[in-house]
């Protein structure tokens, strides 16, 4: 069977797609959303350490993000624990988490009403950044 036909829209732990060109151009343009679970990724020695994990390539190809906590405890790390790493890792503005957490919500098989409330919580949070950075 050729994987086209399987007609996937979410692809667990996609990020070694970075490693094929071609590939992640396919996986772009058909708008598939890769689960990414940094700590996971380091803690079963897929990359070395986070800073490794290439998050930014796959940002930079276009690629939809959905970040995964995969076993929470197995690996020690929740949701937000995989964004701070992330965040920390590769030196992230505040703008890529938000996008990153927008992109999980749009890729998600929720109801519209939740992703569209969702989002509009990831744009508030957004917008009250220079609160946040107040001493």
């Amino acid at each position: 069977m050729c994987p086209d036909e399987l007609q996937a829209d979410r692809l667990g732990h996609g990020v070694r797609a970075a490693e094929d060109p071609a590939l992640l151009d396919r996986i772009v343009e058909a708008g598939v959303a890769l689960e990414v679970c940094p700590v996971s990724n380091v803690a079963l020695g897929v990359y070395s350490d986070l800073t490794s994990v290439p998050l930014p390539q796959l940002l930079a190809a276009g690629a939809t993000i959905a970040p995964g906590a995969d076993d929470p405890l197995l690996f020690g790390s929740r949701l937000a624990g995989q964004y701070a790493t992330m965040r920390a890792a590769h030196d992230l503005d505040d703008a890529t988490p938000a996008g990153l957490a927008r992109s999980s919500f749009a890729a998600s098989r929720a109801r519209a009403d939740p992703v569209t409330e969702s989002t509009r919580q990831i744009d508030d949070w957004l917008a009250s950044a220079p609160e946040r950075m107040q001493p």
